[in-house]
């Protein structure tokens, strides 16, 4: 098996196996696994679970053949607790519970963006119960900054006073988020940023052509996760910044406000380090446009981190995008 599978799966990046390594090596009950978005944070997660549960862990891993691991692949594991909100567990083919997924295909209310207090009463009676296959049992948290308050406590409570042959891993992005007690409760793991090298390696062995690595690997500001999930906008992404100054809004095709609020404080922010006299970062200098005052880029700048706090609750997707737009056409035009 290559090092870039040694946790368990032949999709593992190499600078995640290292890591899981290291951290399986050794010892506590609860991990905290944090770092900007995009580094991999749920891969690692993943990679220790299976390392603990695997019926036959050698050299710190996950051996990747046998009915454990197996039964992680298929998302079927009687000793694993997978704790997330409804969105993210649909978004990476998670089942959801009988209830839950009932309630959501009866139209009675859509999947959850948090992690659900009755989530966390079902994860609470899981760590209490005996391993079924008798290796442990295994609670992985994601992102754990989307529990709110009372989850965050029911947690605690656990984390407090675990049982004996269960372990926890919380994965975030936003590790200031969560309740100082979760925070110190836990061992904490800063993810590490990998090379560019191993990266563009990596992201082709994704089924990236060379070029297509190099543009959302610039494109994520480093973020392997993050430029695999950007491997459908790479082509589009060259001539971004100037459909963008024309007010050309067909650019956005497909994306959610999300992924557009981010592109254009990406633009943003290069802008800003070019007019600073700093290399740019996410574009390429060359396709800049050459327009935007100091004074309008800020203020550019600043309107689109309040609406970041509020992206994922558009009214209409699209005439939020075509005021994104808009907005982005007039800070670009601006004389310098």
């Amino acid at each position: 098996m290559s090092e870039s599978a040694s946790p368990g799966s032949a999709t593992v990046a190499p600078w995640i196996a290292a890591q899981a390594r290291s951290l399986l090596a050794q010892r506590g009950h609860a991990w905290l696994l944090a770092g900007p978005s995009g580094l991999g944070q749920y891969e690692l997660a993943l990679a220790l679970v299976r390392a603990w549960l695997c019926d036959r862990p050698s050299a710190q891993s996950a051996c990747g053949a046998c009915a454990s691991c197996h039964a992680i692949d298929v998302h079927a594991h009687a000793d694993l607790c997978v704790l997330m909100p409804e969105t993210t567990l649909l978004d990476l083919g998670w089942p959801l519970s009988e209830k839950a997924q009932s309630e959501i295909d009866s139209k009675k209310r859509k999947a959850s963006k948090e992690i659900r207090v009755e989530s966390m009463r079902d994860t609470v009676e899981f760590a209490q119960r005996t391993s079924a296959r008798g290796r442990g049992k295994a609670v992985l948290v994601f992102p754990a900054e989307r529990m709110n308050l009372f989850t965050a406590n029911a947690l605690l409570k656990t984390l407090e006073e675990p049982a004996g042959d269960v372990k926890f891993v919380l994965a975030t992005d936003a590790a200031h988020l969560l309740l100082p007690t979760i925070r110190s409760r836990c061992l904490g793991h800063t993810m590490l940023w990998p090379d560019a090298p191993a990266a563009m390696r990596w992201l082709q062995e994704q089924g990236m052509s060379a070029s297509q690595a190099q543009v959302t690997w610039r494109a994520s500001g480093g973020r392997p996760t993050d430029a695999l999930q950007m491997a459908p906008v790479g082509e589009r992404w060259s001539y971004l910044p100037k459909a963008v100054q024309r007010g050309d809004v067909s650019v956005f095709k497909d994306w959610t406000p999300a992924q557009t609020v981010d592109a254009l404080h990406k633009l943003c922010h290069d802008l800003l380090a070019v007019r600073a006299g700093a290399p740019s970062r996410f574009f390429e200098t060359a396709d800049l446009p050459k327009g935007g005052s100091w004074q309008s880029l800020t203020t550019w700048a600043k309107a689109l981190g309040d609406i970041r706090r509020t992206v994922e609750h558009p009214f209409n997707a699209g005439l939020m995008q075509e005021a994104l737009v808009s907005q982005a056409q007039l800070a670009l035009n601006s004389k310098p």
